[in-house]
């Protein structure tokens, strides 16, 4: 008879060898995904995006079609508002020329959310391109590229953008779409030289690294050293940028579309760029108490999506911040 030979106990090392790894993306994803608020924001976002791209099927009406003897009509919400009944198909009312102000809310998103994303996506190039260089070479490259981010950091951006926009509306270039290819030149000038600096603090974290010092070891080529080693661990901190930034730009644009520098007036129904949030605010200024809902609603859009945005980069620098990485 055979005696089964006692079963040996599992050592701690053994056990965390057991426990399946997950990288810093999944675990980041993971945590991302436990907090409320930053889910939220990502759904208000999606929304918004929707609306964007899907506007000319979603918006009720053409924003762009005058309706005679209907301006300034009451939400159909608010009821009878100064002598004036709301019209069923008009659900926010209408502006000073009649036109459906729900139509040209839903058109205006997408002024926000490209304004909001194409200009990021340029300044992220150039500013994560320039804090690389910057950052890895080092000497007088780093002390020249740094010198030349100083100079752009020296313009007020609002007032900046005011100059660029009224000395080249008349131009050809300001026409370019609507107006907006102008707006987009103006935030990448002066909003690049933070990303730059930011990336070229991570790079000089991290060049001095074993697994990148192992790279230079094996003969690795310093282009190879930056984009497949250095710059994939220099994602956090530009995403949670990115996140920020994206409101910052949608506010800004509302700004300049209430001081009448946003968008052109479209005239052509087919345009793809028809109406702003910025330039319904600058509507409403006027009619704040004829049609109060012409000026709320673009400012409850634009509060909405810059909370989205918030909420998400909140949630995404606690999701990536290795320091919790584990502890929730």
């Amino acid at each position: 008879m055979t005696v089964a030979a006692p079963a040996r106990p599992i050592s701690e090392a053994q056990e965390i060898l057991a426990v399946p790894r997950r990288s810093l993306w999944q675990d980041a994803l993971e945590r991302l995904m436990r907090n409320k608020a930053a889910v939220a924001g990502l759904v208000v976002i999606a929304l918004f995006v929707l609306l964007a791209i899907f506007a000319n099927v979603l918006a009720p009406r053409n924003p762009l079609e005058q309706n005679s003897g209907k301006g300034y009509l009451p939400a159909v919400f608010v009821g009878e508002f100064q002598g004036k009944q709301p019209d069923a198909r008009f659900f926010f009312g209408t502006d000073y020329l009649g036109r459906d102000v729900l139509s040209r809310l839903i058109y205006g998103a997408r002024v926000s959310i490209f304004v909001g994303f194409l200009p990021t996506i340029i300044i992220l190039l150039i500013g994560t391109l320039i804090g690389l260089v910057a950052g890895y070479m080092g000497g007088r490259a780093d002390n020249l590229l740094m010198r030349f981010t100083d100079i752009f950091y020296a313009f007020p951006d609002l007032l900046f953008f005011i100059i660029i926009i009224i000395a080249l509306k008349d131009a050809p270039i300001g026409g370019w779409l609507s107006g907006l290819f102008l707006l987009f030149i103006a935030f990448a000038i002066t909003n690049w030289v933070g990303v730059a600096r930011l990336v070229r603090g991570s790079v000089l974290s991290l060049k001095e690294k074993e697994f990148v010092e192992a790279a230079r070891a094996i003969g690795a080529s310093n282009g190879r050293i930056i984009f497949r080693h250095i710059l994939p661990n220099a994602l956090s901190p530009l995403i949670v940028w990115t996140a920020f930034s994206i409101p910052r730009l949608i506010i800004t644009e509302a700004i300049l579309g209430y001081l009448g520098l946003g968008l052109r007036p479209a005239t052509d129904p087919n345009s793809f760029f028809i109406s702003s949030w910025g330039s319904l605010l600058l509507d409403g200024r006027g009619a704040i108490n004829t049609q109060p809902w012409l000026l709320l609603a673009p400012a409850i859009a634009v509060a909405l999506i810059v909370l989205a945005f918030t909420f998400v980069g909140d949630g995404l620098r606690d999701a990536l911040d290795p320091r919790l990485r584990g502890t929730q």
